[in-house]
């Protein structure tokens, strides 16, 4: 199937990667030049395990190509995914101009029957949007589907290829017909492909985000219980994670969740369920929790030093999570602003997230190569971010190389007798013992 993406960020990249290896010729469209032309010398503007080399082999078998000329890339295609971004809006709401200028761009390029589909992340009502704009400059048939992605960055391309669920907003038996066979090669193990309506669709991507956003925020609240009344949540969360009914997925107590979908999706539905007459006050407590934790770590700090002033700290982790180089809402940017205020001096190593870390801090961190290089010196260490490489550290080097040897586990990848043992002061997140 020929097959155009209009949109070459994170979900777009990673779609018409994996679209293409399962055969079809697909087209990735984006405005922006310098990203388009990396892509063509075979370098690739984001971090995903596994991506750079799948891109390089679907570009040298000529099933991807990667183009500015929106009209070439959609004129031939049977499917055009919009996988745009939808920005934060000053209310919390999904920002959809870029969404709904890609689909009058797409309707004036179009030269036969279209699948328009919508894979960013949009809210309720966003297709009829997509379809008036569309509608508007072309005569040509169409339909508009809603197809929300599912992908954790990490292991998008797991995701993708093996996916839990395929949801399919879509109105006609033509356009459901055309996305089966798309995705019928990622779901031969039997994982369902929803079909519903487009507004289910939608609906179904910001309750999910939603949903696994209020378990991070409530184990946070249970771990800050814990610290009062001197219980360990690490006991607390094995114990709720055994009931069937609930599992161990994102049940882990932190410094708060961040990321591209999160946050802004918690927002964003909130914000249309108050244009519909509602206010979602679980939800908007979410919020409150998990801005309260980003916080957590440096006022853990304040009450142990009394004053930052002219402190000097290492941070380990930079992206808001494993596995990837994407800082958008990560919980180091709240702890490290929050030390820097507070007239403290950090020094920040991230295995893959150093460049992205950059354009938001500048020059006012230090930034190691290596773990240990942020250790030297410093009055105590920060684990912000849960990569694997920091999990068993030589605890006698890192002792050895602070000033004083105080560790604040913001991810609790540490045991907190083994690191009393090793002479730290140790400060989890809901744990005493």
């Amino acid at each position: 199937m020929r097959i155009a993406i209009i949109g070459s960020g994170y979900v777009g990249l990673v779609a018409g990667t994996c679209f293409a290896d399962s055969g079809n010729d697909v087209a990735c469209v984006d405005i922006d030049e310098r990203k388009i032309r990396m892509l063509q010398d075979g370098q690739v503007p984001i971090y995903e395990p596994g991506l750079e080399e799948l891109i390089k082999k679907n570009v040298k078998e000529k099933r991807l190509t990667f183009t500015t000329n929106l009209a070439e890339g959609v004129q031939n295609a049977q499917a055009v995914f919009i996988a745009v971004g939808t920005p934060e809006g000053e209310s919390g709401e999904a920002d959809l101009q870029y969404v709904l200028a890609a689909a009058q761009a797409v309707g004036r390029a179009m030269k036969q029957y279209t699948v328009v589909v919508d894979k960013s992340t949009v809210p309720v009502g966003t297709a009829d949007k997509v379809r008036e704009a569309i509608a508007k400059v072309t005569d040509v048939e169409f339909d508009v589907v809603s197809n929300p992605e599912f992908l954790k960055e990490g292991a998008a391309l797991d995701d993708f290829f093996k996916p839990d669920r395929v949801v399919i907003g879509a109105d006609t038996e033509r356009a459901r017909n055309i996305m089966g066979e798309l995705y019928a090669p990622f779901v031969r193990t039997e994982n369902p492909i929803l079909f519903m309506d487009t507004r289910s669709a939608e609906l179904t991507k910001y309750a999910a985000n939603a949903m696994l956003a209020t378990r991070i925020s409530f184990m946070n609240d249970v771990a800050a219980l814990c610290e009062k009344v001197g219980a360990d949540v690490d006991f607390v969360r094995k114990g709720l994670g055994a009931d069937k009914r609930i599992g161990y997925p994102f049940l882990f107590p932190g410094v708060g969740y961040g990321g591209s979908c999160f946050p802004k999706d918690v927002k964003a539905l909130v914000t249309t369920a108050r244009e519909y007459g509602l206010e979602l006050d679980l939800l908007r407590a979410v919020e409150r929790t998990n801005e309260r934790q980003k916080k957590l770590l440096v006022n853990k700090a304040v009450k142990h030093y009394g004053s930052l002033e002219g402190k000097k700290f290492g941070v380990w982790g930079l992206a808001f999570k494993p596995k990837t180089d994407d800082m958008r809402e990560a919980p180091s940017i709240e702890v490290i602003e929050g030390l820097i205020g507070k007239g403290a001096t950090v020094i920040a190593h991230d295995p893959v997230a150093a460049h992205a870390a950059k354009r938001v801090f500048g020059d006012r961190i230090r930034y190691a190569e290596l773990p240990y290089d942020a250790l030297e010196g410093v009055d105590g260490l920060f684990v912000v971010t849960e990569w694997n490489e920091f999990r068993h550290p030589d605890f006698a080097r890192m002792k050895s190389l602070m000033k004083t040897p105080v560790v604040f586990d913001g991810r609790n990848i540490f045991q907190p007798a083994r690191m009393r043992e090793q002479g730290f002061t140790y400060f989890g997140i809901g744990r005493n013992k």
